[in-house]
């Protein structure tokens, strides 16, 4: 097992504030070295996207656009 797995397993998952409108269930995690864990909550099992702290940011910003 890799230590990004390791993190995975252990990870403390936060589900979006604007999660719950039918099939937009987000969760988002933080991890070591500022990375970021986003998955779909319904499918916990599923892929995860990790993102760096630039890619991080930018799909907060883009958020806060739409």
């Amino acid at each position: 097992m890799t230590h990004l797995q390791r993190e995975l397993t252990g990870a403390v998952w936060r589900t979006s504030s604007h999660s719950g409108s039918g099939d937009q269930c987000v969760e988002v995690a933080p991890l070591s070295s500022d990375l970021h864990a986003v998955r779909d909550s319904k499918d916990p099992g599923g892929p995860t996207l990790i993102l760096t702290p630039d890619a991080w940011r930018t799909l907060l910003s883009s958020i806060r656009e739409a």
